[in-house]
């Protein structure tokens, strides 16, 4: 054998082009070694994008569960059943405060007694049922001896969002855009059902409450978006004064809305606001079909770090400033303007405006119109001059009216009338381009029909539509109904039966440093997202939906934002495909809630977008509380009798490193899940939960609570493992996992809970019966006794 001497060695050492050789083949298979980890990593996170999962992958999703109807009884681990505990209110309730520590320790410390408040509107034992959802979480943990294994996979959870907290990571993961609101969440989720709870209760209060309440709420949602609200203030208008005194207030905070505008982009140069104009659009919407990630992820990248720099407090400033048009007070006061002042002579005409004009009004803000009590037609690009609009009636048409970097301000109220909104281009109906808008409408059966980013929504600005009064239509395609990026986007309902339409990004989507609400306060109304756009799965058929309360990120690009979806009373019905429906994805928070009603949840979309029969069979995937790829959802129904439908991966389901809670506070309730992966359910290193208080309920499906021990996108035993709760407190229930009624039945691994609980209710009616029986029983023997006795 030849065995290089150090003379060789070191002669081969000195002949440097040898080794320049070697450093660029060496650097070559560098680079194509990376490749395919970086093509492997990818590939492990199904979703779309630019890599597939394996064919092994997908099989390995699609056995998340065993077959229908095959748990052995070996697992049917029953227990005592203690009863529900009782809901008076207010009642001395607890409930877990925090696990701030990475321990969990449950010594009586960590107990503290729960306040609980009384929502306007909702079930108003919402806090307690879910303090009772906490309690039977940590009871389960540790009656199973699983306190050192959460504690392992909470310790995990961290690492790996610590690790990618960087801008340049190594991986699709990064911190560009991470709220602090996020990372408290991932850090506590057993503390942060409570904390959901509260939020959606609270800012429905703040919503559905008037002007006051309108801008709690705007400092409600600047607060989760890391931003100081206590910077902000505000004029009360007086109801002594005058409509010339109202239209005075109303350039003041016009001007004052313009200020904070420049404020908010002063810290960027005139290069990057005309990049930001030029691309913000074409990058963040029109250029993708699919809900995940965008085509041009540089582009997107530069946008937000775009977003980053700017002030985006003066924004929500400069949007609760213009919440003064919402205010009774001054509406009332407009209502007293004159048709026509004295002093006109001749009609006013301006272009762009067909029918009565009464008033025009130069400010340093702008021009501001105030049309006539016929029926008037606003062609706003032609107007570009105007930075608001008052009209006193009439079934108007405003056509357009973009709100960007060329017209940053606007504002428009129409008090009354069945009006139509209508265009084709970005930023429109209460919407915005790095700008701040508001549209209101106080009465009438309105129409909003817009393509691409329009009614409530915003990308890096503050804009609002309002609409007080009247059975609405709203229709659009994408990012539409309450979404934004890089600010806020609001729509509000105030009162009657509306349907809403889109195809995705829309109703309550809130992506990177973004607020997205949508809020309906009453009416039987309709909501429909998806049946357009294929989904990014190729392995399952359906439709793309991205919506109804969903916080997203930007995969590869940035963290999510914040998605909101609050409706109040009504029977409501709700449509929806993929990855919608409360929940979070991609580093994102989503929250749903609907706090009264019979309503119908029914998942896919029946048919398509436009109305034609539906192309894909009906299918479900993520949606009614559910957290995807480090991300939380949250989704409350707080009365009624509803009904659930889900295919896979749905109803209290979350998949890597997620976090997803779905409750149901009250109700007769039918829960159906078609295939395996539902209620209540953790997978790949999660925790789910579907908890049903009260009611006579029925499961259909065999996945209620199971925990696999499959793990494949994470290292066991370092990512500690799945955690999956369904209980129900109450009724009598049926379960299509066989369990019995009235059980505590482990389902898969340890980590998998299936409780079942009588209320009290239940329990004294079964005493009672038993009594009577026993009284019965009693009787008879006495009555034997007596025709036995000897004469």
């Amino acid at each position: 054998m030849y065995v290089l001497s150090p003379f060789l060695v070191s002669r081969f050492w000195r002949k440097k082009t040898h080794w320049k050789k070697i450093l660029r083949i060496l650097t070559v298979f560098l680079i194509i070694i990376l490749f395919f980890l970086s093509q492997n990593l990818s590939a492990q996170r199904p979703g779309g994008g630019w890599f597939r999962p394996s064919q092994q992958q997908i099989n390995d999703a699609k056995r998340l569960l065993p077959p229908e109807n095959t748990m052995s009884t070996s697992r049917l681990a029953i227990s005592n059943i203690e009863p529900a505990p009782e809901t008076t209110v207010p009642a001395e309730q607890h409930a877990i405060s925090s696990f701030l520590r990475h321990e969990l320790n449950l010594s009586s410390s960590d107990v503290q007694p729960m306040e609980l408040r009384v929502p306007s509107a909702g079930n108003r034992a919402s806090a307690e049922i879910v303090g009772f959802s906490i309690r039977e979480a940590v009871e389960g943990i540790t009656r199973r001896n699983l306190t050192a294994t959460y504690n392992r996979w909470r310790g995990y959870l961290q690492s790996e969002l610590q690790k990618t907290n960087g801008l340049y990571t190594g991986s699709e993961v990064n911190g560009l855009g991470r709220l602090q609101w996020f990372r408290e969440v991932m850090a506590d989720p057993l503390k942060a059902p409570l904390e959901a709870e509260q939020f959606t209760s609270k800012l429905h209060q703040d919503l559905c409450d008037g002007p006051a309440g309108l801008r709690r709420g705007i400092l409600r949602a600047a607060e989760k978006v890391d931003l100081d609200p206590n910077i902000f203030k505000y004029t009360n208008f007086d109801s002594r004064k005058t409509y010339r005194t109202a239209l005075k207030l109303l350039e003041q905070n016009l001007v004052d809305a313009h200020l904070l505008h420049s404020r908010a982009l002063e810290p960027l140069t005139k290069e990057e606001l005309r990049y930001f104009k030029i691309n913000a659009n074409t990058a963040l919407t029109l250029r993708t079909s699919v809900g995940h990630t965008v085509s041009a992820r540089a582009s997107a990248r530069q946008l937000i770090l775009l977003m980053q720099k700017m002030d985006r407090a003066a924004m929500f400033e400069g949007l609760a400033k213009l919440a003064l048009v919402t205010d009774p007070l001054w509406l009332a006061a407009i209502h007293k303007i004159p048709e026509q002042d004295s002093w006109e002579d001749e009609p006013l005409v301006l272009e762009g405006v067909t029918g009565s004009i009464v008033r025009l009004i130069e400010t340093q803000a702008g021009l501001i119109v105030i049309g006539g009590r016929d029926d008037n037609t606003y062609e706003l690009e032609k107007m570009k001059q105007v930075c608001a609009i008052i009209d006193l009636g009439g079934n108007d048409t405003y056509l357009e009216g973009v709100v960007d970097l060329d017209r940053p301000v606007l504002a428009i109220v129409d008090l009354s009338g069945n009006d139509t909104y209508r265009g084709n281009l970005p930023a429109i109906q209460g919407s915005s381009l790095m700008g701040i808008s508001i549209l209101v409408d106080c009465q009438g059966n309105d129409q909003y029909i817009a393509q691409h980013f329009a009614q409530g929504s915003t990308i890096g600005g503050a804009a609002a539509l309002i609409d007080m009064e009247g059975d609405d239509v709203y229709r659009g395609i994408r990012r539409v109904q309450g979404t934004a990026i890089g600010g806020i986007g609001l729509l509000l309902d105030r009162r009657g039966n509306d349907t809403y339409r889109g195809a995705m990004w829309a109703q309550g989507v809130g992506q990177t440093l973004g607020i997205g609400i949508l809020e309906d306060c009453t009416g039987d109304d309709t909501y429909y997202t998806g049946g357009m756009y294929f989904d990014s799965y190729p392995e399952t058929p359906g439709y793309e939906g991205w919506g109804q309360g969903l916080g997203t990120g930007i995969r590869g690009v940035a963290a999510g934002g914040i998605g909101v979806f609050l409706e109040g009373e009504g029977d409501d019905t709700y449509e929806y495909d993929y990855i919608a429906h409360g929940g979070g994805y991609w580093m994102g928070l989503g929250f749903f809630r609907d706090f009264a009603g019979n309503d119908k949840h029914q998942g896919s979309t029946s048919v398509m977008w436009d109305g034609s029969p539906r192309r894909e069979r009906k299918f479900q995937r993520f949606s009614t509380g559910f957290g995807c790829h480090y991300a939380a959802g949250f989704f409350f129904e707080d009365g009624g009798n509803d009904t659930y439908w889900a295919s896979i991966m749905s109803i209290g389901f979350a998949w890597d490193c997620g976090i997803a809670y779905c409750y149901d506070f009250q109700g007769n309730d039918v829960w159906t899940g078609a295939g395996n992966g539902n209620q209540g359910q953790g997978a790949q290193a999660s925790l789910g939960m579907l908890f049903d208080f009260k009611g006579d309920d029925l499961y259909h499906g065999s996945s209620q609570g199971y925990a696999s021990g499959n793990i494949t996108y994470h290292q066991p035993p370092y990512c500690g493992g799945n955690f999956s709760f369904c209980i129900d407190y109450g009724g009598k229930d049926g379960y299509g996992s066989r369990a019995a009624n009235n059980s505590y039945v482990r389902r898969g691994t340890s980590g998998g809970f299936l409780i079942d609980r009588p209320d009290v209710e239940e329990l004294r009616a079964q005493q009672m019966a038993a009594e009577e029986e026993a009284k019965k029983e009693a009787a008879k023997d006495i009555t034997v006794s007596a025709t036995t006795q000897p004469e």
